[in-house]
């Protein structure tokens, strides 16, 4: 298989780029529109987040599931499917008209999220060439770190002053824009050669496999646990003005952007290192917040420490994962992102409990800290292994037809 010319290469990589900034905005969109739909669907906002859980579950069970049943499949032809998908839901969720509805439309939102992030990490390899594959996987995950310093603020400012059904119909929109680009702009890419459902599935038998995944959910969730109610914390308890939580949030995803960098360069140093940083230096942050977050400064400071540590952990999570995954690439790059999401569920859920209990919005961050020192615990205890021993080879797909 041969990479494409830069030009196409690099149109390409935007579009499956375009794809992760609309994935990376609804994800997080929902966190900062957490007041308006409570109050508009009259329920709690602790109920409200149920569709963060949703969204996160949707992904959980969507990713492995969707990247398996796809494993014949064309990867352009998988990658507009899953983004037709993604932008029905979206659109469905505008019009929700109950908190019941809005929970369903949220799941089967985030059913194609971690396949198309799977799928497209593939497609990105096949049109750079292999020996770029870090960078077309560093491209995809920009649009979700841009999405975080730019989508998400500019959802919360539409929702707050038009509604926040129009910021998830404007999600839509990017769907359409990114179902044009990936039909304009990626090549047809045929599936691994004898691929089947089959053949997918049994790739998972791999011990190391789940013990990471189930550090990485375990550790990921307590950032959620925060960030799922981050709104409601700032207005409520720190004091900030409705109309600068959009600043806040970008702050927040600027830290992200820092933390990626920090993160790759750590993790080509050492991975599993990595991960005990990144795990670390979130519980630090999280003890910190509960501490600091009555006071407007520190606690603006402390979030931002959030994305870089959070971010720093997401991705060396995500190394670690695609380290000891079987030779399935699309399947193995899908399932990291169910990690992360499971987290994303746990630490919602967790997170609303709490809060429903009466103990305000800084007990989420306890109960952040406190999941993501049990992740730490499964990789000091039983994850700190090497990886597997067969690496997984490179998926033989092929390029099909030049754009």
């Amino acid at each position: 298989m041969l990479p494409l010319p830069q030009g196409k290469a690099r149109a390409a990589l935007f579009a499956l780029a375009l794809g992760g900034f609309g994935i990376g905005t609804t994800e997080f969109a929902t966190m900062g529109l957490l007041p308006e739909i409570a109050g508009d669907l009259d329920v709690s906002i602790p109920v409200a987040g149920h569709a963060i859980t949703a969204y996160a579950l949707g992904v959980v069970v969507g990713a492995p599931t969707l990247a398996a049943l796809g494993a014949r499949m064309d990867r352009r032809r998988l990658l507009l499917w899953l983004m037709v998908a993604f932008t029905v839901a979206n659109v469905a969720s505008a019009f929700a008209p109950s908190a019941p509805t809005l929970v369903v439309a949220r799941f089967l939102a985030g059913l194609p999220h971690g396949a198309f992030f799977g799928v497209g990490a593939v497609m990105g390899t096949a049109v750079v060439g292999q020996a770029r594959r870090g960078h077309a996987v560093a491209s995809m995950m920009a649009g979700l770190t841009i999405a975080c310093a730019v989508g998400v603020p500019l959802t919360a400012i539409v929702g707050h002053a038009v509604g926040w059904r129009w910021a998830f119909a404007g999600v839509g929109v990017i769907g359409l824009a990114t179902l044009a680009a990936v039909r304009a702009w990626t090549p047809p890419l045929a599936p691994l050669e004898g691929a089947t459902v089959r053949t997918e599935l049994a790739a998972l038998k791999n011990r190391r496999l789940w013990i990471a995944f189930a550090g990485g959910a375990i550790g990921f969730g307590g950032m959620f646990a925060v960030y799922s109610y981050v709104k409601p914390l700032l207005t409520d308890v720190t004091g900030v003005s409705v109309d600068l939580v959009p600043v806040v949030l970008a702050l927040y995803g600027i830290g992200m952007t820092v933390g990626t960098v920090i993160g790759g360069r750590l993790a080509d140093r050492s991975v599993m290192r990595t991960v005990i940083i990144g795990m670390v230096s979130t519980i630090l942050v999280l003890v910190a917040i509960a501490l600091v977050g009555p006071f407007p400064l520190p606690a603006v400071v402390a979030l931002v420490l959030l994305g870089v540590s959070s971010q720093i952990l997401g991705l060396s999570l995500q190394t670690r994962l695609m380290d000891v995954s079987p030779a399935a690439p699309s399947l193995g790059a899908a399932l990291c992102h169910s990690a992360l999401n499971l987290g994303n569920a746990s630490g919602a859920f967790l997170g609303g409990l709490v809060i429903e209990g009466g103990y305000g919005y800084l007990a989420p961050a306890w109960v952040g800290a406190a999941l993501t020192a049990l992740g730490l615990l499964v990789f000091l205890t039983i994850g700190r292994g090497p990886a597997t021993a067969t690496v997984a080879a490179p998926e033989r797909e092929r390029v099909t037809a030049a754009a």
